[in-house]
C-alpha cells in the first residue's frame, strides 16, 4: 500500500480523501468542520482521525505524499478594475474566476474617489488592475494605477493592462510600499483573452500570502504545501475529465455545477463555438475553460437572496407535481441563512432544499450559457451568438452537499437543459449526469498535478 493524501479545506467543511497509489483505488473519505476562526489543525486532527478510525490499514507513517487546496475564510476576494466593462473589466473577470477566486467588486472606466474608497474598505485580498488593448488607451489604466497609489492600497495589485502603460506605472510604484506584479495584457488584442501569465501569478500570491493571512500557513506544517484555491482544483478535474490523458480517453464536452452553502459555481469545458452555420460569434472571446460564481445563489449563506430573484408564485413552481408547497417561504429561506447548519428533518423540508437547489442550478445556468440574438435588417435575419453554445454538452456532473445528498439529485440538475420558453440561450439538448458521490472533484484535481492518469481513472470509476 501506498497512501497518498489529498485535503480540501473548505469554507464548511475540510475535507481528506486517500489514495492507494499502488492498487489505484480511493482507500476513503472523511470530513470535519473547518475550524479557520480558532486553529484550521483542529478540523483536520478531527477529520484525520475519523480517517484513521474507519480505515485502520491506513498508517500515518507509511504516507507517501500530502497535497492540499483551500477555499476556507471565504475563499479567494478579488477586485476586477479594467477599462470598457464589456471588454477589458470582463477579461479581467475571466483572469480572476479561471484562477478559482471570487470577484467582489468590479470597477470600469475612470475610478472616482466613492469607489477607491469602497475599495479601500473592502474584504479584498488582489486587484486585478487591467484597461486597453496593447497600443491601444493608456490614459485610463495610469489614472486608475494613481488613483490606488494615493490610495496607499494594502493588498497586492497584478497590473495586466496596456504593455504602453507598463513603463510609467512602475515608475510611479517604485520606492513605495505597494505590491504590485507586472503581466501579459488579460486582452492584448480587440476580444482576444490572455490570461494564464495573470491566472500563473494570481496562484503563486495565494499560495505565499493569501493563506498565510487567513491563517491558514499553520497547516503547511503539517500537510506541506498549500498549492491552489479549492475552485481551481475542481475546474483542472473538469479538464482533465474532458480532455484524457495520453491514450485514455475523455470524455469530451462537460459541465461541472457545484451548489454550495454559500454560490453556486459553473464551470464548463468545450470551445462552445456556434453550431449553425448561419450564426455569427458576437463580444469576448470564451475561455475552452470558464467557470462562473453566483453570490447570490446559495442553499444558506445566501438563501435569502431567492427572494429578490424570483416570487413566492415562481418559486412554488420548482416542486415536484406531487408535493405541495406548504412553507411560507420567506421566512424558510431567512430560516435558512440564520441557521448556515441546517439540517432538514422533514420529507417537507428536504423538498424545500431541493426547490432551492433547482433555482440555483436554474439561474446559473442562464447566467452561464450562451444566447443567440435575432436581429432583423434589411436582407433577412442575422443571428449573433454571445457565449458558449452548450447544447452538445455530453455530461453533467453535480457537486455540492444538497446534490450529494439528495435521493433524487438528478431531477434537481434537469434544470440546466433546454427550455421551451427561453429558446435564445444555447442550454444542453440530452446530457448524461452524473454525480460527485465521494466528492472527490478537487482532490482529483491535486492528484492530477503528479499523478493524472491515476486521477483520471479515479473520476471515471466514482462519479456515479
Amino acid at each position: 500500500m501506498k497512501p497518498y493524501l489529498l485535503v480540501d479545506f473548505g469554507s464548511t467543511y475540510t475535507k481528506l480523501t486517500c489514495v492507494d497509489l499502488e492498487k489505484e483505488y480511493i482507500i476513503g473519505t472523511s470530513k470535519a468542520t473547518t475550524t479557520v476562526t480558532t486553529n484550521v489543525l483542529d478540523g483536520y486532527n478531527k477529520a484525520f482521525e475519523r480517517l484513521i478510525r474507519d480505515h485502520p490499514e491506513i498508517k500515518e507513517e507509511e504516507i507517501v505524499g500530502i497535497l492540499g487546496c483551500s477555499s476556507a475564510a471565504g475563499g479567494l476576494k478579488m477586485a476586477a478594475i479594467g477599462l470598457v466593462e464589456e471588454l477589458t473589466v470582463e477579461a479581467a473577470k475571466r483572469a480572476c474566476l479561471g484562477a478559482g477566486a471570487i470577484v467582489n467588486l468590479v470597477f470600469s472606466h475612470h475610478m472616482t474617489k466613492r469607489e477607491v474608497k469602497q475599495l479601500v474598505e473592502a474584504d479584498i485580498d488582489i486587484i486585478l488592475l487591467a484597461g486597453g488593448t496593447d497600443g491601444g488607451n493608456t490614459e485610463c489604466i495610469i489614472h486608475n494605477a494613481k488613483k490606488l497609489k494615493e490610495a496607499d492600497i494594502k493588498v497586492p495589485i497584478i497590473i495586466a493592462g496596456n504593455k504602453d502603460a507598463v513603463d510609467e506605472i512602475e515608475e510611479m510604484y517604485e520606492g513605495t510600499n505597494l505590491q504590485y506584479y507586472v503581466v501579459s495584457n488579460v486582452m492584448p488584442q480587440l476580444k482576444k483573452l490572455d490570461v494564464k501569465e495573470a491566472k500563473d501569478i494570481i496562484r503563486k500570491i495565494f499560495i505565499d500570502k493569501i493563506i498565510e493571512a487567513k491563517g491558514i500557513k499553520k497547516a503547511e506544517e503539517k500537510i506541506g504545501q498549500l498549492i491552489m484555491p479549492t475552485p481551481e482544483a475542481v475546474l483542472q478535474a473538469a479538464e482533465l475529465l474532458s480532455k484524457g490523458y495520453e491514450e485514455e480517453e475523455g470524455y469530451g464536452d462537460l459541465m461541472v455545477i457545484d451548489i454550495g452553502g454559500a454560490t453556486t459555481d459553473v464551470h464548463t469545458i468545450g470551445e462552445g463555438f456556434p453550431k449553425r452555420t448561419e450564426v455569427i460569434m458576437k463580444g469576448l472571446q470564451e475561455p475552452f475553460s470558464k467557470r462562473t460564481v453566483e453570490g447570490d445563489l446559495g442553499m444558506r449563506y445566501s438563501a435569502n437572496a431567492l427572494l429578490s430573484l424570483v416570487s413566492d408564485y415562481e418559486f412554488r413552481k420548482y416542486f415536484d407535481e406531487d408535493d405541495k408547497c406548504n412553507h411560507n417561504i420567506t421566512k424558510s429561506l431567512n430560516r435558512r441563512k440564520d441557521n448556515v447548519d441546517f439540517i432538514p428533518q422533514t420529507k417537507d423540508e428536504e423538498e424545500f432544499d431541493k426547490a432551492i437547489a433547482k433555482i440555483c442550478c436554474d439561474v446559473s445556468m442562464s447566467r452561464h450559457v450562451g444566447h443567440v440574438e435575432v436581429v432583423h435588417t434589411p436582407l433577412g435575419d442575422m443571428y449573433y451568438q454571445t457565449g458558449k453554445d452548450l447544447s452538445g454538452i455530453k455530461y453533467v456532473i453535480g457537486t455540492g452537499g444538497v446534490l450529494i445528498s439528495n435521493v433524487d439529485a438528478k431531477n434537481i440538475l434537469k434544470q440546466v437543459n433546454k427550455k421551451s420558453d427561453r429558446i435564445l440561450e444555447l442550454r444542453p439538448n440530452n446530457p448524461s449526469f452524473l454525480i460527485d458521490k465521494s466528492y472527490i472533484l478537487a482532490s482529483m484535481g491535486l492528484l492530477s498535478q503528479k499523478y493524472p492518469r491515476l486521477a483520471l481513472k479515479l473520476m471515471k470509476q466514482y462519479l456515479l
